[in-house]
């Protein structure tokens, strides 16, 4: 049995395994590339997956989608196909991971059918089960979902002798995590995760599509944001403007429109003073990190830098000023999620096999991971003195997972005939200030107000949310129930997509 650990990612996708040196190994694509874009072009009966497809995003924007990945879990996304086909995200998703899928059992030269698939730390348990879904779609058993800044660790050596305190700086194509970690008793356990899931190399390359549209138009030229073509055109070259600021200090754009040519000349400077406000984001989300940790710059003994949007200067820059040490080496950004998802899927292989030799990577234990909450989870109730409804959090973010906890609460009025739980995900106190996840009735006996319930919520390994509600009068359960996010695919709505999918091919 093989397990694959695979980086979903915004702007790249790859996969990966252990190979047979014990060591964890990036699987090439048909194309012989380690990475896959995650760009699907939608021309023809088989959608296209990759190069080839985010080549042509310049030509055909109408029918390539592109960093899909910022709309899982949203129930309202569609792409619609040239040819009237609509596809929700998750099964644009299953379409990059089917790809990858099959290259892996194209390589290896056996079926692929589990894998462990990374989200950012900071997705909700809606996006994270959008993402689960992805996978089930794709005709993959997702025996674990988890988290970007763990799998970076792993990817690193960070095993059960090692000890120290870490934190992981994530900033990917279309998102930011910063998590805090440490390792002790053997484990690898997460104390602090905060992160924002609509930040990232995509936000990056907008500030700099800006400033070379602006010297367009300041030129006489045309909006090219006016134009989808255009605009797919100006998003090509500033990505190649991008990396090119990586290793020099200012690039040329060459771009011709409306039959008139413009030859703009960016710096280095200019693109890092119109990204400082980015920038800043991520070092103040850093910040809250630690405090939450209780920890300050000083007890980080490594920090790791994740995401091929780390090779700015920039950032490296900011992150070291910042903790007063070098940032870690050695490891190329792109590859440490997939390397360290194929680390945890050999952990996944050894639970299923009882018995058998601790797994290991380069000879060194791995250590078993104890994640966190990203989110707090609670629900909304009558506050006794003010008379107002709020948000009671039951789960606290950054608790450890799988997590239990119960909240106490009390009947208002005399023969309340049922209670409502309304499940909620968040940590401000307002009620506006969470999300609602769901919401459970259960019935209730006759009882005078003031009757005591217990609620119990339950956090799964992969941040399933359980439920259970109890009348504490009588000592005994009123129901126990499984969370799904309204956002999320019905069961019989899962089955559907997968058939459905299943007999559309992929290139």
């Amino acid at each position: 049995m093989t397990i694959v650990g695979i980086d979903l990612g915004t702007t790249y996708s790859a996969v990966g395994f252990l190979n047979d040196l014990g060591k964890p190994q990036t699987i090439p694509n048909r194309d012989g590339e380690p990475t896959t874009p995650s760009v699907v072009l939608f021309q023809d009966d088989a959608p296209l997956v990759g190069t080839m497809a985010k080549r042509s995003a310049a030509t055909a924007p109408l029918d390539v989608v592109q960093f899909v990945k910022r709309q899982m879990g949203d129930p309202a996304y569609r792409f619609e196909a040239s040819n009237g086909a609509q596809y929700r995200a998750e099964e644009v998703s299953a379409f990059i991971l089917r790809r990858l899928k099959e290259d892996a059992e194209e390589f290896l030269g056996r079926p692929v059918t589990q894998a462990v698939i990374t989200v950012p730390a900071y997705f909700d348990s809606a996006r994270r089960k959008a993402t689960q879904d992805a996978g089930t779609i794709a005709g993959l058993d997702v025996v674990r979902i988890l988290n970007e800044p763990t799998a970076a660790a792993l990817a690193y050596g960070i095993g059960a002798d090692t000890a120290g305190t870490f934190l992981v700086y994530d900033l990917g194509g279309g998102t930011f995590d910063v998590t805090v970690m440490r390792t002790e008793g053997g484990e690898l356990r997460v104390l602090a995760i905060q992160g924002d899931r609509n930040l990232g190399g995509f936000d990056f390359d907008n500030v700099l599509m800006g400033l070379i549209n602006d010297r367009i138009v300041a030129e006489g030229g045309a909006d090219l944001f006016d134009d989808e073509h255009a605009t797919a055109m100006l998003r090509e070259r500033t990505e190649l403007a991008k990396h090119s600021l990586t290793t020099v200090e200012r690039a040329r754009v060459v771009l011709t429109v409306g039959g008139r040519n413009h030859n703009i000349v960016v710096t280095r400077a200019e693109f890092e003073e119109a990204a400082q406000g980015l920038l800043n984001r991520t070092r103040g989300l850093t910040e809250i990190a630690l405090e939450d940790a209780g920890l300050t710059w000083a007890d980080i003994d490594k920090v790791l830098l994740v995401g091929g949007s780390t090779r700015m200067p920039m950032v490296r820059r900011m992150v070291e000023a910042e903790a007063g040490k070098p940032a870690e080496r050695g490891i190329n950004p792109d590859e440490l999620v997939v390397l360290g998802a194929a680390v945890q899927a050999r952990l996944e292989e050894a639970a299923g096999e009882p018995g058998g030799p601790v797994p290991t990577v380069d000879g060194q234990p791995i250590p078993p991971v104890a994640e966190a909450t990203s989110h707090g989870l609670g629900t909304l109730a009558r506050n006794p003195v003010t008379g107002r409804m709020e948000n009671t959090v039951i789960i606290p973010r950054n608790s450890r997972i799988p997590a239990q906890q119960q909240g106490f609460f009390t009947t208002v009025v005399d023969n309340q005939e049922e209670v409502a739980v309304e499940i909620t995900q968040g940590d401000d106190i307002d009620p506006e200030g969470v999300q609602i996840l769901d919401t459970k009735v259960v019935k209730l006996p006759s009882y005078p107000s003031g009757a005591p319930i217990a609620v119990t919520y339950a956090y799964d390994i992969d941040q399933t949310v359980f439920v259970e509600v109890t009348d504490l009068t009588a000592k005994q359960s009123l129901g126990t129930f499984e969370v799904y996010a309204p956002q999320n695919f019905s069961e019989q709505e899962l089955i559907e997509s997968a058939r459905r999918l299943t007999d559309v091919g992929v290139q």
